[in-house]
């Protein structure tokens, strides 16, 4: 199976064949063209000559070897959160899920005050000049009232273009998506904003039509945030964002497959309309990695019970506790869903979306050395992340 674009799957020293995964300046590529042996050059990953200790060969006895996951869409994990910016809070999200496979990670801040969310802004971007993080995303403020799920209404604001460029200046270009409700007033002009400043605009938290969806993505939405969830609901009279994203060849659709937000029946429906066009993302809060128990969202006070995240008089969920490496499991085992198109969905796919596609996403000459050894049951063994084992 090759590892570029349409497989970006290696199966490294299977049963019936004798390669094994090679990890150093001294192995092949696994390219589009990749045999069965994952090969991981310093030249081909982009990794200084120095950093990696040359001809070093590992068998991985028969284990899968995957691209690292890319997490477009997370607000924190093992206790700790983006929102604040704070570097030590920030770093501990970060490892917590490169532990379990996610390699390349976006930072998502829930809506906030004017002065929080430049605080959270410039704190993580000096995070992402470290490139811990690979971009700040800001889900809202510009969110529908009536789709705003588990952020504070209170705080939701209609588009202010002043506020999204003072935003975006003190990202330092770290800002990388902005998710709205395209039918709120001007909208759409700051869509054509976020464009201009080099910002993948999302549609979400929205109850809008399927006509002014495609209206924003003619003004240049490229992705939509959480497909079903914080949206209105697809209707056969009215197809709204749902039938609007899934019908537009432009559009990366976001799917967190927690088997709390979507069932397996609509997960695997989305898969067959859209297979090259499903983000896998986790969407995980705080509580991710830890137990049971109260935690906050932003502003918002969360139950966490049995994993699952609400807020706490219960009237919406509140995030998920999953973590990518559930996410790409359950598309397999519970959706049903290939190891090829799952490992896209996890990696290739939101790294394209991203415009980090040349970067990493797939195993490929010239991309980072990043990478997952998976074991039994689809488990995460081992991550690799710019040519070093974690």
């Amino acid at each position: 199976m090759g590892a570029g674009a349409e497989g970006a799957v290696t199966e490294a020293a299977r049963a019936e064949g004798a390669g094994a995964a090679g990890v150093g300046a001294g192995a092949g590529g696994a390219g589009a063209e990749g045999a069965g042996a994952a090969g991981v050059g310093a030249e081909s990953a982009g990794v200084a000559e120095a950093a990696v200790e040359r001809d070093v060969v590992e068998d991985l006895e028969g284990r899968y070897v995957v691209p690292g996951f890319v997490d477009m869409h997370v607000h924190g994990g093992a206790g700790a959160s983006y929102q604040s910016g704070r570097p030590d809070e920030a770093r501990r999200v970060a490892e917590y899920h490169l532990g379990c496979g996610t390699t390349t990670t976006i930072a998502s801040l829930v809506t906030d005050s004017p002065t929080a969310l430049l605080d959270g802004v410039a704190g993580l971007a000096d995070i992402a000049d470290e490139g811990l993080v690979a971009g700040i995303h800001l889900e809202g403020p510009y969110l529908a009232l009536g789709r705003c799920g588990a952020h504070d209404p209170a705080l939701l604001r209609e588009p202010d273009r002043d506020e999204f460029a003072r935003l975006v200046e003190v990202g330092r270009g770290h800002v990388r998506m902005v998710t709205l409700a395209p039918e709120l007033p001007g909208a759409l002009e700051l869509v054509q904003d976020a464009v201009q400043a080099g910002v993948i605009a999302a549609v979400g938290h929205t109850d809008a039509t399927g006509a002014c969806v495609r209206e924003a993505i003619e003004a240049g939405a490229r992705v939509a945030t959480h497909l079903f969830n914080g949206m209105r609901p697809l209707h056969h009279r009215e197809g709204g964002p749902v039938g609007a994203a899934l019908g537009d060849q432009r559009v990366v659709v976001e799917l967190i497959n927690d088997g709390v937000h979507v069932e397996p029946a609509v997960a695997r429906l989305v898969f067959a309309a859209a297979p090259d066009r499903v983000a896998l993302i986790t969407d995980a809060m705080g509580a991710a990695g830890m137990g049971d128990g109260s935690y906050r969202l932003g502003v918002m006070t969360v139950t966490v019970s049995g994993g699952r995240a609400t807020l706490e008089d219960g009237t919406s969920i509140a995030g998920s506790t999953i973590t990518m490496a559930d996410a790409f499991r359950r598309t397999i085992d519970v959706v049903g869903v290939s190891l090829e198109d799952t490992s896209r969905a996890a990696s290739l796919t939101p790294a394209r979306a991203l415009g980090l596609d040349r970067e990493v996403g797939s195993l490929e000459p010239g991309k980072r050395a990043d990478l997952v050894v998976l074991g039994d049951g689809w488990s995460v063994d081992r991550v690799m992340k710019d040519g070093r084992w974690r």
